[in-house]
């Protein structure tokens, strides 16, 4: 007995327990509610849908007040439509590039009860950053390396934390963007490579010294990071976002290597954080420099109107001393026209102020003073020198003048032809109208027809007539054979017969001969004709002594790929041999072949877009159409056990493969499509260090379905990849150390290797084709696979 009412008590203990605790979730999560809507109620914002980017800038400057922002983590970065919008630019990310392709399903919009309910719950996410009771130890995951080279582990976010991340990085970017000066590039919105290639090509004029800035290769240390802390606390006075910034650095999610090869290159080390922290860090810098570009402006001398007018006239040009920057992230390059003192002067002070202020190690040795005018410069992985605009923009050869000459002989003989048909057809077709006309007014005797053309055929003979005289004006010799034949040996210019006839047919015919003489004067017309050629030759001249003069004394920038590091890249990672000729790559055989296709033109396409704005692109394009096309067939024609002809009567040279549906598909870019590439990038385009080094081996397994690993797709018909680091099969035959492949080539961090990932089809297709890189999926949700 004593037994039972134990048991009914700690029943109704249990019960009365659960009924405190289901209150205490219920009061909870009314006090949520009630937070967000105070949060919410002044801009109105809707906490179930994401927030748009006008709102968020609302409710960003909102919090501003007495020159600073205020508790932005808190009350902006942890709303829920905030969050839903980070998750929402994660997923656009890995979708964007869909629409390219008409196979694939458009991605549905993501709801606040679709990421609650199959990823994590937003508004348990958004009660822990307003609380501080978010963990971001353990939404990181650590992975040992695997290579003897590389003994750093690797630091990974989750989903979770990657999305706190984004919401973190819209908040500076509102911040901070608008304060960043205009020659700072990298990590903005169109403000990438090319638009800084752009700004070179356009803006860059007759510089004299030139240099960019080298780092050794140095981590940020903590001194960093409280410099770095320092600097956003002087604009947002937020304890809390800046304790996660140092958070993030502490547990080694964010890792900034000043100097590297791996910035804005889309590696799984790199975190979409880094580049706005990188430009916030530098702000100082770049303030300075604006400051000193202001200063060398203000020193040269003022002209007016009148005193530029008298310099052109006496040939006299004055040049003034300017100074050019362009950063992307930690490149820095700086150009002057004026004097080497200036040059070394500027150098210094930059120099003092990294390694003071900054505390960054300059690489002195490879930060030096260059000619502009003799010495190119590497910059983004391109190479810059000083030209004469006849260069970028050169006069045609005697060889195209000849063929220029004999194409407008041809289209002459061909205009001639053409007007000797269209006299024959009109002859013909006149004929044609007056006997047709002829019948019916003989078959209606005379009489008035309903069938009535007279006006049809006026408007016809009108219209030939106008054609007729048109060319017969343009003919000076036709008009001087109508001339001869008007106004020679007429009888009514004689003044005994002009006295004898009435007035009105005298002063007719005046106005006639005033007409003839008018149109069709060969005399007027062939003064009008050489007038006309000197006027053109005047302006040729013009034109030659003006490119004579731009040539001495304007100097413009040519921007070049490193064309012989292309070829020691293709080279080294065997798509030629030791004498530059195509080869198949073994290692690809395992795939299937769209996919071996699909690699093929991921590395392909990231050449194209990234060296679309050089001047020698045309040597890139060979490579690709060449080399990598070619390299691609006698792959397929390997793995098939055939030969190369056979191969291309197969897959044909535009490499055509079949998909699911049994339509044939064209992944690699075909010849007319890379001959007319042109510079129309104004995106940021990633290099090709990640396609190239890594390719993905599709595994025959029976594991269970898992989900993609792409951000926020839930779907569940997946494949298991294994990654594979074409590089790290090159590091093992390099018997005198670590050595990078090819100079400012950078790599993927080596402990990704042989990790399998599940993807479906649709990620997987934009991981090969170059349009999904690792840092868009998520790596943590790796399979381990015996």
């Amino acid at each position: 007995m004593i037994l039972h009412l134990w048991k009914a008590r700690s029943t109704s203990f249990t019960a009365s327990a659960i009924v405190a605790r289901t209150l205490n979730v219920i009061a909870a999560s009314f006090q949520q509610t009630a937070h967000f809507s105070q949060l919410a109620s002044p801009l109105n914002l809707n906490l179930s849908e994401p927030v748009t980017r006008p709102e968020l800038k609302a409710l960003v400057l909102s919090h501003y007040h007495e020159g600073k922002f205020h508790n932005l983590f808190h009350e902006v970065v942890a709303l829920p439509s905030v969050l839903l919008l980070a998750c929402q630019n994660l997923k656009q990310a890995n979708h964007g590039a869909h629409k390219h392709i008409g196979t694939l399903h458009e991605p549905p919009q993501l709801s606040l009860n679709c990421v609650s309910t199959h990823f994590f719950s937003l508004q348990q996410l958004s009660s822990q950053l307003s609380e501080d009771k978010f963990d971001i130890e353990s939404c990181c995951f650590s992975i040992p390396s695997s290579s003897t080279y590389e003994r750093d582990s690797l630091v990974l976010p989750n989903l979770l934390l990657k999305v706190v991340i984004e919401a973190i990085r819209m908040v500076f970017e509102i911040v901070y963007d608008d304060r960043f000066v205009t020659f700072c590039y990298g990590g903005r919105v169109d403000m990438g490579r090319h638009t800084a290639i752009r700004y070179l090509k356009n803006s860059l004029e007759n510089p004299s010294w030139w240099f960019s800035v080298s780092f050794s290769k140095k981590k940020f240390g903590s001194q960093h990071v409280d410099k770095l802390c320092v600097i956003i606390g002087s604009k947002i006075k937020d304890n809390a976002m800046i304790d996660t910034i140092k958070k993030l650095f502490e547990t080694g999610v964010l890792s900034i290597e000043v100097g590297g090869c791996y910035l804005g290159r889309g590696f799984v080390q790199e975190c979409s954080l880094i580049s706005i922290l990188i430009n916030i860090y530098f702000h100082g810098l770049d303030q300075e420099i604006q400051e000193l570009r202001l200063k060398i402006n203000r020193g040269n001398p003022r002209f007016d109107d009148k005193e530029l007018a008298i310099g052109v006239t006496n040939s006299v040009s004055f040049r003034p001393i300017k100074m050019y920057a362009v950063r992307y992230l930690d490149e820095i390059l700086i150009a002057t026209s004026g004097t080497k003192m200036l040059m070394m002067e500027l150098k210094n002070k930059f120099e003092m102020y990294l390694e003071k202020d900054m505390e960054l190690s300059v690489d002195k040795v490879k930060t030096v003073i260059r000619s502009a005018l003799s010495d190119n410069i590497v910059f983004l992985g391109m190479e810059l020198q000083a030209v004469t605009p006849s260069v970028l923009r050169p006069s045609l050869s005697e060889k195209a003048i000849r063929a220029r000459r004999k194409h407008l002989r041809q289209k002459e003989v061909e205009r001639l032809e053409l007007r000797n048909a269209k006299e024959t057809n009109r002859k013909k077709l006149g004929m044609k109208i007056m006997s047709h006309l002829f019948k019916k007014l003989k078959k209606s005797s005379g009489s008035k027809s309903d069938f009535q053309i007279e006006n049809e055929v006026r408007q016809i003979f009108n219209t030939w007539g106008d054609e007729v005289v048109q060319e017969y004006l343009e003919s000076v010799e036709e008009r001087a054979q109508w001339y001869r034949r008007l106004s020679g040996g007429d009888f009514l210019s004689l003044e005994r017969i002009r006295n004898q006839l009435p007035p009105e047919l005298v002063s007719a015919y005046d106005n006639f001969q005033e007409q003839v003489v008018k149109y069709l004067n060969p005399i007027k017309a062939k003064r009008a004709l050489e007038e006309k050629e000197r006027l053109r030759e005047e302006q040729e001249e013009q034109k030659y002594a003006a490119r004579t003069v731009e040539d001495l004394t304007k100097l413009c920038i040519k921007v070049d790929a490193p064309i012989e590091l292309v070829r020691k890249a293709v080279q080294n990672f065997g798509f030629t041999n030791h004498m530059g000729r195509p080869r198949p790559i073994s290692l690809l055989m395992a795939l299937e072949d769209a996919d071996i296709v699909k690699w093929y033109a991921g590395v392909g396409r990231r050449w194209l877009d990234y060296f679309c704005c050089c001047h020698n692109f045309k040597n890139v394009k060979t490579v690709v159409s060449y080399h990598l096309r070619f390299s691609c067939l006698l792959t397929l024609a390997e793995k098939h056990e055939s030969t190369k002809k056979e191969a291309i009567q197969h897959y044909t040279k535009d490499l055509k493969t079949l998909d699911l549906n049994g339509s044939e598909t064209m992944y690699f870019p075909t010849e007319r499509e890379v001959a007319m590439m042109r510079d129309g990038n104004l995106a940021d385009p990633k290099p090709v260090d990640g396609a190239i080094t890594m390719a993905l081996i599709r595994l025959a397994s029976d594991e269970p379905p898992y989900r993609c690993v792409a951000h926020f797709c839930n779907r569940t018909d997946t494949t298991v990849y294994r990654i594979r680091l074409l590089e790290s099969d090159l590091n093992q035959k390099n018997k005198n150390g670590r050595k990078k492949v090819v100079l400012g080539m950078g790599s993927i961090h080596q402990s990704m290797n042989k990790k399998c990932l599940p993807l479906c089809s649709d990620h997987i297709s934009e991981l090969y084709l170059g349009r999904l890189t690792l840092q868009d999926i998520d790596c943590t949700s790796f399979v381990d696979v015996d």
